[in-house]
């Protein structure tokens, strides 16, 4: 995660930006998270949409903890395949474009979870901060030391994981944002 975060921070000190409001979906919440930690300076709000904020447990099924769950040989090897099949195919359409180790290994490094975890970062930051999740699957958990800490709840309707792609007017309107005409 801190080498994505890194990463951001380079690509942004290039720009010559700083203090952007920056968004982050899934694993680009976590490392959004982490950019806020090691370069302040670039950030001036937090979006995350179904971020994760902690550790998982790896067990076979969707997501990191799935991918996670296998060594890199076994995930090179066939176990890549079997984890298109568990997260359906919107999911896979965007897994499928890293590389096969780059994946395993950002899979790896996202259940493991960075020290301290991404939702100790996020409770201790000053700024503005909204986590975005799908309606259907309730409040993230934590959700009441979030609120505590002044991070901004939004649930959207009619969404899985892929806020933004499944629910465009909800994502726009629960993360603050303008729509473009």
């Amino acid at each position: 995660m801190e080498e994505h975060a890194d990463a951001v921070a380079a690509a942004l000190a290039q720009a010559g930006l700083a203090g952007v409001e920056v968004i982050g979906h899934s694993m680009g919440g976590a490392i959004a998270v982490v950019l806020a930690h090691r370069h302040p300076a670039s950030v001036s709000r937090l979006v995350l949409v179904d971020a994760n904020l902690d550790p998982v447990t790896p067990g076979r099924g969707p997501g990191s903890g799935g991918i996670a769950s296998f060594t890199e040989e076994e995930f090179l090897a066939g176990g890549r395949d079997e984890v298109a099949g568990w997260v359906g195919p919107s999911w896979w359409s965007t897994m499928r474009l890293a590389g096969p180790e780059a994946l395993y290994r950002s899979a790896v490094h996202l259940a493991r979870a960075t020290v301290p975890t991404m939702r100790e970062l996020l409770l201790g930051f000053d700024l503005p901060r909204t986590f975005l999740y799908p309606e259907a699957d309730g409040e993230p958990r934590g959700a009441d030391q979030l609120r505590e800490a002044g991070v901004r709840l939004a649930a959207v309707k009619d969404c899985g994981h892929n806020i933004m792609l499944d629910n465009l007017d909800g994502f726009v309107s629960a993360a603050g944002l303008e729509p473009r005409p």
